[in-house]
């Protein structure tokens, strides 16, 4: 993930992974004749001061999406700045680190860039004059407000100046989880294939498999008539390792810090390629699911597109994250037809949570481009994402995300925030909805924001201490559900899965400490690259492997090669450094 958002997004159609904005109908705007420059005021008060339009370049490491930001967002961002945003992302285009290093070798990485700021990646950008200093310009701005957080990611950079601002700034304390009513990650299946089968219960996570094909056999086929599977994944996110057998590592309590699974609690910490870790367990576990007929064989071959629309077909019966499966399944015709994707209990799963950051997430951060045209502009930009009305608009997406536009998705009432019929169209029933002219075209869901980028965590509020992310308002809450949400709500003994996970100590929340480990050097990236490759690819076949002999012999293999480029030395690396991170939250805890 990525979490990530890490940031985790969720591509086009999710605009990803959760930001906020609280207030924007009165739209100003510049909007552009052939010229390009001419203003023109929509609003009495307000008029947007740049005149000159411009498209903007952002590199994103986190988006799933390429090409012009469109839609009511693009509209939105259009009226406001005069400017196009410019989508080039390497989980699209498949350069990867390869793209970002020849785009930096070219003198210009983005005008506006969403990057991992790990392995001394801003330090470089910094040293590589790639960066703007945005420090003048911040002074007075209402990002201000989190000018610690600021402070403390560009205090590890050897120049003076503020090159980046971080992600998911919170302003509670590192031991709180960030995250609002459901997890970051969690096994959510099709609660009604599960209801037909009498609810079985599950001890391990292999449990799952004889449930999967199970609803399988229930449930061959989808609407249009293609064969339905447990599993569905793709290569986008894989990058220290396959992202899909990582998903389940977490619901056990495991996140990554390069080739290290680091448990939240610091209880333990493993290679992800010895026989008896987590991630072999768990690709094992896909390769059984293979075995059995689970697994898409388009998996290795698609996007992640085109495995959202499976989810939306209902041709997948199991999703690793609540923002995927249950967004692009639980339409309110799928819902009110008695059919979803709910989270389902495993006995022995301690979920990962992340705890609130009050440093931010340095693992993703924002900046301005050195080379970009007019930067004052950007950091404008930035500073609105920031904003209550920015965070809203960014972080607009499909059940469970941002509350939109004030007077479009969302509005008060006697000091209380309601979604309008609009918004309920829009975020709670499939977002297939079209916009009203004015906001711009096309439907609620194409036009989201595809950044994936999340100024604050989920569980903040605004300035009048109204939730940023509308599932936690109780006027939500209180909405009538379809039957298969109650029947969930009743057998689950909660009203949200986080309330379900908490009630039953299923959850460890890994305390939100920044650390980024120091630059690494050339020869250490090279061997992490050619490392990072193998695991991925050896992943791949062993989950598609003839038999178990095939699949243990192509291990033996990936574990040969992986040591002859030298995995031990950024092992090494990698754990002292989980560790160091750890030592940062013991030492968070005696203050």
């Amino acid at each position: 993930m990525k979490r990530l958002v890490q940031c985790r997004k969720v591509g086009k159609r999710v605009g990803a992974v959760g930001i906020v904005f609280v207030g924007i109908v009165n739209l100003i705007a510049c909007t552009r004749t052939n010229d390009q420059t001419a203003l023109v005021t929509m609003s009495k008060k307000d008029t947007c001061p740049y005149e000159e339009f411009l498209v903007v370049d952002v590199f994103d490491n986190f988006a799933n999406y390429q090409g012009i930001q469109s839609g009511w967002f693009g509209e939105l961002v259009k009226n406001k700045f005069n400017m196009e945003l410019n989508i080039i992302a390497p989980n699209v285009t498949g350069g990867g680190d390869t793209l970002f290093e020849m785009r930096s070798a070219a003198g210009s990485v983005g005008d506006l860039l969403i990057v991992k700021a790990d392995n001394g990646v801003l330090e470089d950008l910094v040293n590589a004059g790639l960066v703007y200093n945005m420090e003048e310009d911040l002074q007075g701005k209402g990002i201000m407000k989190h000018w610690e957080a600021i402070e403390n990611l560009n205090s590890s950079i050897q120049q003076d100046g503020v090159f980046a601002i971080p992600s998911e700034v919170s302003m509670h304390s590192p031991e709180i989880s960030s995250e609002g009513t459901e997890p970051a990650y969690g096994p959510y299946i099709r609660w009604d294939l599960y209801k037909e089968l009498g609810y079985p219960k599950l001890e391990t996570f292999e449990d799952l498999l004889p449930v999967l094909k199970q609803m399988q056999e229930l449930n061959p086929t989808a609407a249009d008539g293609t064969k339905t599977y447990g599993f569905s994944f793709f290569k986008e996110w894989d990058n220290n390792m396959m992202n899909a057998v990582k998903q389940p590592c977490c619901m056990y309590g495991y996140d990554e810090f390069g080739v290290v699974l680091a448990k939240a609690d610091g209880s333990d910490y493993q290679s992800i390629i010895d026989d008896n870790s987590i991630y072999v367990r768990m690709l094992q576990f896909y390769f059984m699911a293979n075995q059995m007929g689970l697994v898409d064989p388009e998996s290795a071959d698609q996007n992640y597109d085109q495995c959202f629309e499976k989810y939306e077909k209902g041709q997948v019966l199991f999703s690793p994250w609540p923002w995927l499966g249950p967004s692009a399944y639980n339409t309110r015709v799928n819902t009110e037809a008695g059919k979803g994707m709910l989270f389902v209990p495993i006995k022995d799963m301690k979920i990962y949570s992340y705890g609130c950051y009050p440093y931010g997430n340095q693992g993703c951060v924002i900046a301005v481009g050195s080379q970009v045209k007019d930067p004052k502009r950007l950091v404008d930009f930035i500073d609105w994402l920031y904003s209550s009305e920015g965070i809203m608009a960014n972080g607009a997406y499909l059940l469970g995300g941002t509350a939109g536009l004030e007077g479009l998705t969302w509005e008060m009432k006697e000091g209380e925030p309601y979604l309008t019929e609009f918004g309920k169209e829009a975020l709670l029933n499939g977002g297939n909805i079209q916009v009203p002219p004015e906001y711009g075209n096309g439907t609620w869901t194409s036009g989201t924001s595809v950044l994936n980028f999340k100024p604050v965590a989920q569980c903040e509020e605004n300035e009048e201490g109204i939730h940023y992310y509308y599932n936690m308002w109780d006027s939500v809450k209180e909405i009538e559900q379809p039957t298969i949400i109650q029947d969930w709500k009743t057998w689950m003994k909660a009203d949200t899965t986080m309330e379900y996970l908490q009630n039953n100590d299923m959850l460890l929340v890994g305390q939100g400490i920044s650390y980024i480990a120091p630059l690494e050097g050339t020869e250490q990236f090279t061997i992490r690259s050619q490392c990072k490759k193998a695991i991925q690819e050896y992943s791949w076949e062993m989950i598609f492997a003839q038999d178990y002999e095939q699949f243990e012999s192509l291990l033996r293999e990936m574990q040969t090669t992986v040591k002859s480029y030298g995995y031990d030395a950024i092992l090494e690396y990698d754990m002292r450094h989980a560790k160091m991170r750890d030592n940062e939250k013991d030492k968070n805890d005696t203050k």
